[in-house]
């Protein structure tokens, strides 16, 4: 304010900061209004009166609210999700399991890999703290764009922000700017299991039902310093808590010359060594 009216009546308001958490919250709000769009398109398709003889007819309910509703605020706790059948092989043959937390290092490939399978069920996603998140990759390996939620920079609101998306997506990826304390995990944790939500963290995270680990690559395709590469093979050690998930590893294609991912090898080979990080205390 400068104590003159013309002056200051002339002078653009300031923008207001926009958060982390409050784009989290816009692309969320989009995210609902796109899923209520289709539930309505697919419902009056469906609701074309129904002949029952002797001229009578019913009309299909309209139920588009109360089922977003439901589809946005309840879940089942610790539901079975669709997975790449190369991702339950590295869980010893299990499926991904909402309102659980899984842990990996050294592949973003991987990441989008466990992605995949809720993916393309129809499942919507968030990627949280990754600005160099590549869409494309994640496009070749099953993940459906048109429901993917991007907060590239939360800045200090992070667990804020990836708390707003368990509330509404079903698969969560989150790289934290730090060492998560014991408490962040808790209070998360919590969340995940009533919502039913997966949560992929990408680093350690106290807690995490498995951790999954890339140790090494082999790289297809390169020449004499030219060409292509084409297809990768990696090498992934597993860990679990309990006996759900056996210390195990495996060779995978990720991807293979196709553009798919499964192991290159049928049976998985038991882990001899435990790297330092698997012994991270598990809360």
């Amino acid at each position: 304010m400068t104590g003159n009216p013309a002056v200051d009546e002339a002078r653009p308001a300031q923008p207001s900061r926009v958060t982390a958490l409050d784009q989290a919250r816009t692309l969320l709000a989009r995210a609902k209004e796109q899923k209520a769009a289709r539930l309505r398109a697919a419902e009056e398709e469906q609701a074309a009166p129904v002949p029952l003889g002797r001229g009578r007819e019913v009309i299909a309910p309209r139920t588009t609210e109360s089922r977003v509703q439901q589809a946005l605020d309840t879940a089942s706790i610790d539901r079975a999700l669709p997975t790449l059948p190369a991702v339950s092989e590295l869980l010893s043959g299990a499926p991904l399991r909402g309102g659980a937390v899984y842990s990996v290092r050294g592949s973003a490939a991987l990441v989008m890999a466990m992605m995949a399978g809720p993916s393309a069920d129809g499942a919507w996603c968030g990627v949280v703290g990754m600005p160099s998140f590549g869409v494309e990759a994640a496009r070749a390996l099953g993940v459906d764009l048109e429901r993917l939620v991007l907060v590239p920079d939360p800045e200090r609101d992070w667990l804020s922000v990836v708390a707003a998306l368990v509330d509404a997506l079903t698969v969560v990826v989150v790289r934290p700017p730090g060492e998560v304390t014991p408490g962040e995990a808790s209070r998360l944790a919590a969340r995940l299991r009533t919502r039913g939500a997966l949560l992929i963290a990408v680093g350690s995270w106290p807690g995490s039902e498995a951790r999954l680990e890339v140790q090494g690559n082999t790289w297809t395709g390169l020449g004499a310093g030219e060409g292509y590469l084409t297809a990768r093979q990696a090498t992934v050690a597993v860990t679990g808590r309990g006996a759900a998930v056996r210390p195990t590893r495996h060779h995978l294609w990720l991807p293979a010359l196709d553009g798919a991912i499964r192991s290159v090898e049928p049976q998985a080979t038991p882990l001899s060594e435990t790297p330092a990080w698997q012994q991270e205390a598990t809360g």
